[in-house]
């Protein structure tokens, strides 16, 4: 094991410091190699990202001819756990165990729900295609596998990475934790982007055996690296021994706690607005999760190795979308200010990829991608910088995890209403009811980026109010994330 953490965290160090957003947050109680070496179940969980929707969503729809909307819902399942992420942070800071930790039960509990969702993955995979025997079986059962497969691994992501944001702000002074989360974040950007690079090779020459590796590789590397993240990163603390109390006592202590807790962080200066605005943002952005490489595949004609590098540019432009919003902020920058530019910078990404369509220009679209992964990482910077900063210093968990339960609950909604809308819009120009010149693949596309378009402008109009008001009380430099 030793061995092995010192392989995995030499290569990250091996970026240097100054290649990496945030590294500044390391001190000499909290040192990079540990902190890097943390960071790593953010891999894990970008790997994940990278193949449900990107790898698999393509192959699902194009190889396997799954409808749009089947594969949309089956993606958007996990949000019917996103808005667990707040609870989950919430009793993770109180959690009593027979160990004494806090966060490592909850992460790796995370951590065997995605292992479990992807070991089950490529078999339900198999009944859907109905290659082999496979046959044999009722088309609804490999529905519902891949339905509960995509269920469990989302289920995963949501108790690993709450929990494991809250691992890393544990380690780090309390002025520190923006940075900590933003370094966290800037590792499940690469995660994503190395992730779909692989799988991108992998796929290059698609065959059903060869995606099954991939899964079964893919489940294998989360555990080692989930593994590797969590030794020896949270002390066992004798107070945290056992329940003093009956369970059903504190599960009701619990829930009144928390039910307090957020009444008093919603009625917070600007607090509703700001998860509005957020919302739609993540909605924006998110609708397409699904439907980018399919969209290459059946309008541009591209390969399931060359969409599956979309993911990759689309990454790429959020990592370095974080690194232009870390630097900027870092010099006082209105954090809501940036979140409205990112927004902005969405209207014109997706007018790309439309264009690209009308032109069939794989090129035009690759730009149009890069810029709303730009636009996507300015505007999740921006976000969490203005959560963070407004936030009462002992509600920092709660505001992370409001942050991400709303950011993961409008994220799954938006996908499951990408690939619905998708779908309904090419129903109605096949049979002709929207005119001859829209009897096109792309219509059912287009609508969806249409409508990506105008909740982009609601979000930066419903920024300005925040801004504003930013202006009118602003912040202590030292609470700008990134500033040292």
């Amino acid at each position: 094991m030793k061995q092995l953490t010192r392989i995995v965290v030499a290569q990250w160090l091996a970026l240097g410091p100054r290649f990496l957003p945030f590294a500044d947050v390391a001190t000499p109680d909290l040192p990079l190699r540990r902190l890097l070496r943390l960071s790593l179940f953010q891999v894990s969980v970008g790997m994940a990202l990278a193949l449900m929707v990107g790898a698999l969503n393509r192959v699902m729809i194009v190889e396997l001819h799954v409808p749009a909307a089947l594969v949309a819902l089956m993606v958007a399942l996990p949000v019917l756990y996103a808005p667990m992420r707040a609870l989950i942070g919430f009793r993770s800071d109180t959690h009593r165990s027979a160990l004494g930790w806090r966060r490592v039960p909850f992460i790796w509990m995370g951590t065997l729900l995605q292992f479990g969702g992807l070991a089950m993955m490529p078999f339900a995979l198999l009944v859907l295609s109905g290659g082999g025997n496979a046959s044999q079986w009722p088309a609804w059962i490999g529905h519902a596998g891949a339905a509960l497969s995509f269920l469990f691994v989302g289920a995963g992501l949501h108790t690993t990475q709450t929990a494991g944001l809250a691992l890393a702000t544990d380690q780090a002074p309390v002025e520190s934790h923006p940075r900590v989360v933003g370094l966290m974040y800037v590792t499940l950007l690469a995660g994503t982007m190395v992730s779909a690079l692989i799988f991108g090779a992998v796929l290059a020459e698609f065959s059903p055996g060869r995606l099954v590796q991939l899964i079964q590789g893919v489940a294998l590397a989360t555990m080692v690296l989930n593994t590797v993240a969590l030794w020896k990163q949270e002390s066992r603390d004798p107070r945290r021994y056992g329940l003093r109390r009956p369970a059903e006592r504190v599960r009701a202590a619990d829930a009144e706690n928390f039910a307090r807790a957020w009444a008093t962080y919603a009625q917070g200066e600007g607090a509703r607005r700001r998860l509005v605005a957020i919302g739609l943002g993540t909605m924006g952005f998110a609708m397409q999760d699904v439907l980018l490489e399919p969209y290459g595949g059946q309008v541009l004609g591209m390969s399931v190795g060359q969409t599956t590098w979309l993911t990759a540019t689309l990454a790429a432009g959020g990592l370095v979308g974080f690194a232009v919003a870390s630097h900027v902020l870092s010099r006082g920058f209105d954090p809501a200010r940036m979140s409205a530019l990112g927004a902005a910078l969405g209207v014109p990404a997706f007018a790309s990829v439309l264009a690209a369509a009308a032109t069939g220009s794989v090129g035009l679209f690759a730009v149009g991608v890069l810029l709303i992964g730009l636009g996507g990482g300015l505007f999740g910077h921006g976000t969490l910088t203005l959560t963070m900063n407004r936030a009462p210093r002992e509600q920092t968990g709660l505001a992370l995890g409001a942050w991400g339960a709303v950011q993961a609950t409008a994220a799954g909604v938006a996908i499951a209403l990408g690939g619905v809308g998708r779908d309904a819009m090419d129903a109605l120009a096949s049979r002709g009811s929207l005119g001859a010149a829209l009897d096109s693949p792309a219509t059912g596309y287009a609508a969806v980026y249409a409508v990506e378009i105008a909740l982009l402008v609601a979000t930066v109009l419903v920024m300005r109010r925040l801004w504003r008001r930013s202006e009118s009380a602003p912040l202590p430099a030292d609470l700008t994330l990134g500033t040292r």
